[in-house]
């Protein structure tokens, strides 16, 4: 049987008659390329995409919630009765942490915290009907970051 060709040798793949060294910088050169047009689509799709994207993507699921929380939901869906006089007024997502709405969609809870005697950070934020909401947040650092709540 004869010897393949090359036998004994290292492999050296040769496409084209290109080298090892030339191959390599060719494909850290479509690597750069790649990461350069996934910033481009994040960056033409604006801030306020990455917004909406975080804020629909950034999820907790009821049963994770505080018991308080679940309280909250719970009387929501009732209509009430609710603790905090500011409880159901609307949300005006200044902040614009929450994807965008006409005004009047999003209303807040707060979620009473354990040991503090004032309202404190924690928050439900729903969007759509005050009984059936469409969506609901949850937010435990005032605003500064929400997370949708799945059901």
């Amino acid at each position: 049987m004869p010897a393949a060709a090359g036998a004994g040798r290292p492999f050296r793949a040769k496409l084209s008659g290109m080298t090892a060294s030339r191959a390599a910088r060719d494909f850290a050169f479509l690597l750069a390329a790649l990461a350069l047009s996934g910033f481009a689509v994040l960056a033409s799709s604006g801030p306020a995409a990455a917004r909406d994207y975080a804020a629909e993507h950034n999820e907790i699921a009821v049963a994770t919630l505080p018991f308080e929380a679940r309280e909250v939901l719970e009387r929501i869906r009732a209509g009430g009765p609710f603790s905090y006089e500011r409880d159901g007024v609307t949300f005006g997502n200044r902040e614009r942490a929450l994807p965008p709405r006409k005004r009047g969609f999003y209303h807040e809870y707060t979620v009473a915290t354990p040991g503090v005697r004032t309202r404190g950070a924690r928050r439900i934020v729903c969007g759509g009907p005050r009984t059936t909401p469409e969506v609901c947040y949850y937010t435990d650092d005032h605003y500064a970051s929400f997370r949708r709540i799945r059901e």
